[in-house]
C-alpha cells in the first residue's frame, strides 16, 4: 500500500518581509484549501494511507472536515507521533517520523527553509515541494490538485527515477571541521555578530554567497548570482560570490517589490565537492533565507558543495511519464 506524506508549515509566508518589502501573507486558510485538493487528487487516483505533520492550526484536519460528503475521502489519514514545539523542530520530527514509517512521497506545503529542515530528515523519500512562503527557489508554485497527482504517481511506483525523480544539491556547513547545517539553495555571510531577525533583506550587511542554483526570475539573493551567471538547479557546479567595492554592479530582485542595485567585487563557479572558506569572522550564516549560525571571531568555516540533497519530484515530467505507461485511462470495469 502507497502512503504519502504531507508537512505543512503554519509558518510559512509570514515573515518580516511583509513589512520591509511587499510580500503577501500566505495565510493558513489557503494552506488548508491546498492540501484539501491535495487529498482529493490523492484519493482520485487510489491512495490509501496519509500521514501528516500536526500543528498548533491543525491544516490537515481542517481541511478533511471540509470535504462536502459527495466527495468524502476513502482514505487512512493520521499524524505522526511528535511532540509540537510551534518550531522548525517540528518539521525535522515530522520528516524523521515519516522516514522511519517508510512513507513512499512527502508532499511539503512552505518555503525554502521548511524543504532545508525536511531534508534533513527523509532520506531517501522523493518530496514534491510545494510553495507556500517568500522568497522561493527550491519550492516550485503549482496546484495543489497537480502536487497530489504527482505525487500519487511517485508513491505508487508508477514513474520512478530520473527523469520524473530528480537529485538535488546542497551546501554542508563546517564549522571547526564539524559539519553543523546544510542549505538547499543559498548560504549568505552577514557582517553580524547575532542573528536577531532570521529573514535576509538588506544586502549592504552581505559580505559572501554562495548558491546551488540561481536563475534571473528567482527573488531573493540567489537571484544576485542568477543575474550575473545563471546556474540550473540541474547543473553540476555552484556559484560563489564576494560582495564589496570596485566591481560589478547588478540589478536584483531580492524580496517581493524590492529591487536592489547591489555591488560585487568577484564571482566563480564551485565544483561538487569543493570547498571555499568563509572569509570573515565574527559573522552571522544564513541558510536559505534565514539567519541561523553565530560565527565567532577565529573559529573556522566553510561551506562545501555536494550532490547530496533530497529527491525531487518533477512535477511535469512525472506526469509526463505516468500518462505514457496509462496511469490516467480508465479501464470500463471501473466506468460508473
Amino acid at each position: 500500500m502507497a502512503v504519502i506524506g504531507i508537512i505543512a508549515n503554519p509558518a510559512s509566508g509570514k515573515d518580516i518581509r511583509r513589512l520591509v518589502a511587499y510580500g503577501a501573507v500566505f495565510d493558513n486558510l489557503e494552506k488548508v484549501n491546498i492540501v484539501r485538493r491535495i487529498l482529493l487528487s490523492l484519493a482520485s487516483i487510489g491512495i490509501e494511507k496519509v500521514v501528516f505533520m500536526p500543528d498548533y492550526y491543525g491544516i490537515v484536519p481542517r481541511a478533511v472536515e471540509g470535504i462536502s460528503e459527495q466527495h468524502r475521502l476513502q482514505m487512512e489519514i493520521v499524524p505522526v507521533d511528535i511532540c509540537i514545539t510551534g518550531t522548525q523542530r517540528d518539521t525535522l520530527q515530522a520528516s524523521l517520523a515519516m522516514a522511519k514509517l517508510g512513507v513512499d512521497c512527502i508532499v511539503t506545503l512552505g518555503g525554502d527553509g521548511t524543504n532545508r529542515i525536511a531534508a534533513k530528515g527523509c532520506g531517501s523519500i522523493p518530496i514534491v515541494p510545494v510553495s507556500t512562503g517568500t522568497n522561493n527557489v527550491f519550492s516550485v508554485m503549482v496546484e495543489g490538485t497537480i502536487a497530489g497527482l504527482a505525487a500519487g504517481v511517485v508513491a505508487q511506483g508508477i514513474v520512478k527515477g530520473l527523469p520524473a525523480v530528480q537529485p538535488s544539491k546542497q551546501f554542508l556547513v563546517y564549522k571547526n571541521d564539524a559539519v553543523v547545517d546544510s542549505a538547499l539553495v543559498d548560504v549568505v555571510v552577514l557582517n553580524d555578530k547575532f542573528i536577531g531577525s532570521r529573514a535576509v533583506w538588506d544586502v549592504d550587511r552581505i559580505v559572501q554567497a554562495f548558491v546551488t542554483q540561481g536563475e534571473p526570475h528567482n527573488l531573493g539573493i540567489s537571484s544576485i548570482a542568477g543575474n550575473l551567471q545563471p546556474v540550473g538547479a540541474r547543473e553540476n557546479y555552484g556559484l560563489a560570490v564576494d560582495f564589496g567595492p570596485g566591481g560589478t554592479w547588478v540589478r536584483a530582485p531580492i524580496a517581493p517589490g524590492l529591487i536592489e542595485l547591489v555591488q560585487v567585487d568577484a564571482y566563480r563557479r564551485i565544483a561538487v565537492g569543493e570547498s571555499v572558506p568563509i572569509r570573515q569572522t565574527p559573522c552571522v550564516i544564513a541558510l536559505d533565507g534565514e539567519r541561523e549560525i553565530e560565527v565567532q571571531e577565529k573559529e573556522i568555516v566553510f561551506v562545501q558543495l555536494v550532490f547530496s540533497g533530497p529527491q525531487v519530484v518533477d512535477i511535469r515530467a512525472a506526469l509526463h511519464e505516468a500518462v505514457g505507461k496509462g496511469y490516467s485511462r480508465v479501464p470500463k470495469s471501473e466506468y460508473k
